[in-house]
């Protein structure tokens, strides 16, 4: 028996509901009472708004539920109803369902190692099931925890054709979430509108400063007090999709070029993982170009 199996059965009967609608009075209220009418245990609960008066409504609820696989379809049924008042969009999630992730990497270790180690502790609240990298550099660390390594190589020749595979193992796979871990090829936007919102990208936060090659030196020649991270979704727009986490730190004079890039790769490491595990535990509503996360 596996620790993510052992994880999953331990979250048989909870579950996730996340809800955005127009904001207007009572929506707290119908939502509790009709869980409570399906002896649903709320245990966890956030919401927001953006504009009480006229603007949006936005609600994680967590739950627990005796017996939940025999009851979620009568429960979803009944929200079915609801999001005709409320004019709602929601989603259930449940515990016992973990997220399947493919992770590419090229050569850059510092991001597929955090995420190997997570899962491994069993902390990542998904199930890592392959990882495609288009050099070999990193398939020994992938192999060695029995995680199957596909190596594609791609050029601007064979993208397409590289892509149409990639494609073909992700459905083989039944993989939920792409994390790109410091993967350095850009997604084509027939690939990306296969995975919506399904696709978690980092990179430095030098942006728009410091665009293209190289960024860390052209940083460190101009004196950078703050080296940062962004982790996002992936859309058409080339790192402008979702923000859904951030953060920095600060570097001083006496910094070299190889301690910018030092302190960059810690700083990468901890804003994706943060990011995949609050996709991964359905903490996360897309709202246009931006994220509502309830962390």
């Amino acid at each position: 028996m596996t620790l993510q199996h052992d994880i999953k059965e331990k979250r048989n009967n909870r579950g996730i509901l996340l809800i955005s609608c127009p904001d207007r009075p009572g929506i707290v209220s119908k939502v509790s009472t009709t869980l409570f009418n399906h002896d649903c245990n709320i245990i966890d609960s956030n919401q927001h708004s953006t504009d009480p008066e006229a603007g949006h409504f936005f609600l994680r609820i967590e739950f627990e539920c005796s017996d939940l696989e025999h009851k979620k379809s009568s429960i979803e049924k009944s929200f079915q109803l609801l999001s005709e008042i409320f004019d709602m969009k929601y989603s259930f999630n449940y515990g016992n369902e973990s997220q399947n992730l493919a992770i590419f990497v090229s050569k850059e270790n510092h991001c597929l190692l955090e995420l190997l180690l997570e899962w491994q502790r069993g902390d990542l609240l998904g199930d890592i099931k392959l990882v495609i990298g288009n050099h070999e550099d990193l398939k020994e660390y992938v192999e060695n925890v029995n995680i199957p390594f596909y190596y594609l190589p791609i050029t601007r020749e064979t993208k397409e054709e590289v892509e149409k595979k990639q494609l073909e193992l992700l459905k083989e796979y039944e993989i939920d979430t792409i994390v790109l871990a410091r993967y350095m090829q850009i997604l084509s936007p027939s690939f990306i509108e296969h995975y919506p919102c399904q696709i978690i990208n980092i990179h430095h936060s030098f942006l728009p400063a410091f665009v293209g090659a190289n960024p860390y030196k052209r940083a460190y020649e101009r004196g950078v007090k703050l080296i940062g991270a962004t982790a996002h979704y992936v859309t058409d727009d080339l790192d402008e999709g979702p923000i859904i986490e951030q953060d920095i730190e600060r570097v001083k004079h006496h910094h070299e070029l190889s301690d910018l890039k030092k302190i960059g790769s810690q700083v990468e490491r901890k804003v994706l993982l943060k990011a995949v595990k609050w996709h991964n535990s359905h903490r996360i509503i897309p709202f246009g170009n931006k994220t509502i996360v309830f962390d």
